[in-house]
């Protein structure tokens, strides 16, 4: 799934363990799996090279997206085996 973490959310995510994100839309923290049951347990976090970017690695349980499956990108557009076709051709 892509989120949005502001500062305190980092913060928080370091502390407690638990992947905590803001919310852009409702202006407020939230730590993921609060109401839904669909926790996110954080194994690691790590920074892109310009700092901008954070991958975290977790223990989903349930569900992640919020259609109710496991990954938010399970849409396959683009397959390893179609070849990509080169605009300069």
């Amino acid at each position: 799934m892509v989120a949005w973490m502001n500062r305190e959310a980092v913060m928080a995510t370091l502390e407690t363990g638990r992947a905590t994100y803001w919310s852009r839309s409702r202006q407020e923290m939230w730590i993921k799996g609060d109401t839904s049951g669909h926790t996110q347990r954080v194994i690691s976090l790590a920074v892109d090279c310009d700092a901008d970017t954070l991958l975290l690695t977790v223990d989903q349980k349930g569900a992640a997206c919020h259609t109710g499956d496991h990954t938010c990108f399970d849409r396959v557009v683009l397959h390893p085996e179609v070849p990509v076709r080169d605009e300069n051709q």
